[in-house]
């Protein structure tokens, strides 16, 4: 029956345990270790434990069990490993996966911190990386080969918005023997698409959607239960990037209005997206829900919707865009996305600001380019609050 359920029904049930107590929401056990009945049922717990035997927090904890099995339920993954952030899914999946010599292709439209990740850390421990247009399918074709052991890519990239054919990028990684890992933070857990086109691996930044309410750092990691529960669990644990029971909690309270969120935040985003195309004081808008975006008709075949987030170029540069960013009265200026509140962020001097010139400039992260995370306050209220900030350009 479990197997059936609806995503939906997945994010406020799958998973659950309960103790003896029966209690109905989720309890959270904030123990950094557990006992044992006798030193013979430690020593068989060291040499093997069950799916609901525990040794030490760092290797894992009832609570953060719970909210790893909902959130392979809801990507559709055999298993899952949560971790302390974000990045700290990212960082362990890629050096649990990978060793000097393996060779590594990339889209090259990366949060900066993923760039770092590959071309300063992997790379100086002699893995070989290769950065592609994501948009370019032959790119792709040219790029991955034989000895090619990992793809890794934004499937939706911040913050320029860029999607790519994820079912064509597994296909040829596949085709050449390659894994695929996935950072799935911008279609959201509720349009994720990964799955169904095949990649081996999905990495879900849960600060973002999961949280959804600015409170908590928190990634997962979620794939076949071979490769979580082997060379990924085998190096998390070990080096301490396992997620705290407390986070674990919140997000599995927050998962029970995820659904409701989501839908509502890109609805707005949307909205505003269209309120903004052709504005004389914009030399652009980026909304994969747009027919004017490049990839629009990739993307709607990909998910349902262009997600909560969208980006556009104030005309005048870095000046006129601070001045607009300045004037706004609702939003909240920030380089978090996904929240309940309306954010906006100028990713050139924040989020990317480490990125050489040069580089920004192959990205399209200009002066003038705003990334905007639609909240849950009223649409109208949103979009005037846009158009008193825009006339003060």
């Amino acid at each position: 029956m479990k197997d059936t359920w609806n995503t939906r029904t997945k994010m406020v049930h799958a998973g659950s345990r309960r103790s003896q107590y029966g209690e109905v929401s989720e309890a959270i056990y904030l123990t950094q270790g557990f006992v044992y009945d006798s030193a013979e049922q430690a020593e068989a717990r060291f040499q093997k434990a069950g799916q609901d035997e525990f040794i030490y927090a760092r290797y894992g904890n009832p609570t953060v069990r719970m909210f790893e099995d909902r959130m392979a339920a809801i990507e559709g993954y055999e298993d899952a490993f949560a971790c302390a952030s974000g990045m700290a899914a990212v960082s362990g999946a890629l050096t649990a996966l990978l060793k000097a010599g393996d060779h590594v292709v990339s889209a090259r439209a990366l949060f900066g911190s993923c760039l770092y990740v590959l071309e300063d850390v992997l790379a100086r421990f002699g893995v070989e990386i290769t950065l592609v247009d994501g948009t370019d399918n032959a790119a792709w074709e040219a790029a991955i080969r034989p000895n090619t052991r990992l793809v890794f890519l934004e499937s939706i990239s911040n913050p320029t918005l860029e999607v790519i054919d994820l079912a064509h990028v597994v296909e040829v990684a596949h085709r050449n023997g390659a894994l695929v890992l996935v950072d799935n933070a911008m279609p959201t857990p509720v349009f994720s698409y990964a799955k169904s086109c095949g990649a081996d691996l999905v990495i879900v930044s849960t600060t973002k959607h999961v949280d959804g309410q600015g409170r908590m750092l928190g990634g997962v990691i979620c794939g076949a239960r071979e490769l979580i529960r082997g060379p990924i669990e085998t190096y998390i644990k070990h080096t301490g990037g396992a997620m705290n029971p407390f986070t674990a909690w919140v997000h599995l309270k927050a998962l029970e209005t995820m659904d409701l969120r989501v839908r509502s935040q890109a609805a707005t985003a949307l909205a505003i997206a269209e309120a903004l195309e052709g504005h004389p004081k914009l030399t652009g808008v980026r909304y994969p829900g747009l027919p004017s975006h490049p990839q629009h008709a990739v993307a709607m075949t990909q998910a349902p919707s262009g997600g909560t987030v969208l980006a556009f170029e104030v005309a005048g540069g870095k000046a006129a865009c601070f001045r607009f960013l300045n004037a706004l009265e609702i939003f909240t200026i920030s380089n978090n996305f996904a929240d309940a509140k309306s954010i906006v962020t100028h990713p050139a001097t924040t989020t990317h600001q480490r990125l050489p010139q040069e580089q920004k400039d192959l990205l399209g992260i200009s002066d003038g380019l705003v990334r905007l995370s639609a909240g849950l306050e009223d649409v109208g209220d949103l979009i005037a609050d846009l158009m008193q900030a825009l006339e003060t350009i």
